[in-house]
């Protein structure tokens, strides 16, 4: 029926991507009878212009602005205008790779299994040395803790994963993203989604490709955000680390007591085992691949544990500091 699902794309200067990932969607939005919503947050790289073309050939795609800049809002402002005349909402990041039928399985996981929410693997793939180091150590456990969507799965009711499709009526009826968090916000989607009692799939038929940052300087960000996101996640709601989470945590508490190693070398052993057993994981990780190049995986799960411990902890100082609990 058309007008049934929405697919929203947050972006903000993405030219290099946007017209092939809008080429490969139009396809399936057809099929659905999708509109395709391409949030911008002011882009100034030529993004609009490709999507405005687009559009003017294309009266299924519109583009709208995002002043919030967030992907949060990007995609609460777009249900909000458009959520009406819909039954699904499907998530698309503009930096994304995505199966041409990715649309198509998500509905039929929506309409098979009755989930209010389909989430997919997010399986990570570079193409520089930095860049192929930094996929090898998210696809890992040592850089995942074993988080289920970051591997392949058969399909499985989850607490959480990458967000794909949402049914509108359960979005909406937990008010859809906080647009306070800047990272994380779907984790805490997902936990409110579970509170009020709707149910997540774990898609078995598709996945996403994800490409991640391609410099250490530019993880290292990403992290500390995601260390902030979960941070204020578990102040929101009061929750305790999940086991997974509690090794990394320690990192940075680690190497402020390094740093107290001139007065007894006792100080010293938990930071330097961490990094021993982060660089033999990128050391074995290369030799399995039989790529030495890839023994900077373990440089790069220690620049995302360190910056993900160094976040957390700073959210939940700052919370402590403005007399709130942490």
């Amino acid at each position: 029926m058309p007008g049934s699902c929405i697919i929203v794309i947050p972006c903000l200067n993405e030219a290099r991507h946007i017209g092939p990932l809008l080429a490969q969607l139009l396809p399936s939005s057809r099929r659905l009878g999708a509109l395709v919503v391409v949030a911008d947050g002011g882009s100034e790289d030529g993004t609009r212009n490709i999507v405005s073309a687009v559009a003017a050939d294309n009266p299924d795609v519109v583009l709208i602005d995002n002043p919030r800049r967030l992907q949060s809002a990007a995609v609460n402002l777009a249900v909000s205008r458009f959520g009406g005349r819909a039954e699904y909402l499907i998530r698309i990041d503009a930096h994304g790779g995505y199966p041409d039928d990715y649309c198509d399985r998500l509905i039929k996981d929506a309409h098979d299994t009755g989930a209010d929410a389909v989430v997919v693997s997010m399986l990570t793939r570079g193409s520089g040395i930095v860049q192929r180091a930094a996929a090898a150590a998210q696809n890992s456990r040592l850089g995942t803790g074993g988080s289920k969507h970051r591997h392949s799965s058969m399909g499985e009711w989850i607490d959480h994963g990458h967000h794909a499709l949402l049914r509108v009526d359960a979005f909406s009826a937990v008010g859809g993203y906080d647009e306070s968090f800047s990272h994380n916000e779907d984790a805490e989607l997902d936990h409110r989604l579970k509170q009020a009692g709707f149910r997540i799939w774990l898609s078995g038929r598709t996945q996403m490709t994800y490409f991640p940052r391609n410099s250490l300087k530019g993880l290292y960000g990403q992290y500390l955000g995601y260390g902030r996101g979960r941070a204020r996640n578990l102040l929101k709601h009061r929750l305790v680390p999940k086991l997974r989470q509690m090794v990394p945590l320690m990192v940075f508490p680690a190497a402020l007591v390094a740093m107290l190693t001139p007065l007894h070398w006792l100080f010293a052993p938990p930071l330097a085992l961490w990094a021993a057993i982060c660089l033999a994981y990128g050391g074995r990780l290369a030799w399995r691949a039989g790529d030495p190049k890839l023994a900077l995986a373990g440089v790069s799960a220690m620049v995302m544990h360190f910056a993900w411990s160094l976040g957390f902890w700073q959210q939940m100082v700052g919370a402590g500091v403005r007399g709130r609990p942490a």
